[in-house]
């Protein structure tokens, strides 16, 4: 099998399975697309079920305030994506339309407003945890959407993407053993479906020189791994799915508590759901009507 990021992309585009917006890494997807994304996160939440986590939906926007006290622009400030809107008079009107009519640049007519772009799925949920958790921690799954500032024609580096998210909260002991359950899951449900996935530890895209000291930590600590999956290159695989060991970070930024009071600590998982539809059509072909029986069965039970 041959692997390049423009032949993935060109059959992606020929197939209609995504549409070009004329802004790299910002695309539509087609009926087909969809089906097969929402049938992946099916068959996430089956294999979840019985965790019997708590089901959340937030809005793809966060507020400013929430975003600043994360501390994401201390790591990540290259891929922040923000909300800008015109607060301008009726008589400024005119010269903004004007602006964008000859070409001109507008940026000094915008303002920022109180909300920020969601830059990681997990994100939202950690206020809802202030304070002290019940016994045993809390467990909660969510679909969002995430965005950020990562412009590429390559096809599985997107602006606006999907992850299916889990986030545990609770003692260390209740949350790496919940972590290590779920990377063997991963990896079990990817080659369950003909994907030659496999686990790496890994690093975030910290920024600057003292990024690099961060992500040479978090290898050391183990504290990221991805399962990762030959997409449009066989020796630098593409992550699929994450997983972050956060410690206690969140927990003392948001103050959450265990039931005895101490420090509780955090871990998330998320699977790019854009991203495992493309390493299905890269490996199975374009037309999901033709795939193995065995990956059929798996996303379409109610066909098998």
């Amino acid at each position: 099998m041959q692997y390049d990021s423009k032949s993935l992309y060109d059959g992606l585009v020929a197939s209609g399975l995504i549409v070009p917006s004329g802004e790299p890494g910002v695309f539509g997807r087609n009926a087909v697309f969809e089906d097969v994304l929402e049938r992946f996160n099916a068959l996430v939440g089956r294999i979840a079920q019985d965790d019997k986590a708590e089901k959340f939906t937030f809005p793809p926007t966060l507020a400013r305030g929430i975003f600043e006290k994360s501390g994401y622009m201390k790591s990540f400030p290259q891929l922040a994506m923000g909300v800008v809107c015109f607060c301008g008079s009726a008589g400024d009107h005119p010269k903004l339309v004007q602006r964008i009519a000859e070409g001109q640049s507008y940026d000094d007519m915008m303002e920022r407003t109180g909300v920020m772009l969601i830059p990681a799925a997990c994100y939202p949920v950690y206020p809802s945890f202030t304070g002290t958790l019940p016994a045993g921690g809390r467990l909660v799954d969510m679909t969002h959407w995430v965005f950020r500032h990562e412009p590429s024609d390559e096809p599985t580096r997107m602006q606006a993407f999907r992850v299916r998210e889990f986030v545990r909260v609770g003692s260390p002991d209740e949350v790496l053993e919940w972590r290590d359950m779920w990377l063997q899951r991963g990896l079990d449900l990817l080659r369950s479906l003909g994907l030659p996935a496999q686990e790496e530890v890994a690093s975030d895209p910290f920024f600057g020189r003292v990024g690099k000291i961060l992500a040479n930590a978090q290898k050391e600590q183990k504290l990221k791994f991805e399962v990762v999956v030959p997409v449009i290159s066989e020796e630098k695989p593409t992550a699929v799915c994450s997983f972050n060991y956060h410690q206690d970070y969140f927990s003392k930024t948001f103050d959450i508590l265990q039931a005895n009071g101490e420090q509780a600590q955090t871990a998330c998982l998320g699977f790019g759901l854009e991203r495992v539809c493309m390493a299905l059509f890269k490996h199975h072909g374009f037309d999901p009507a033709r795939w193995p029986e065995g990956v059929r069965a798996r996303l379409w039970p109610e066909q098998a």
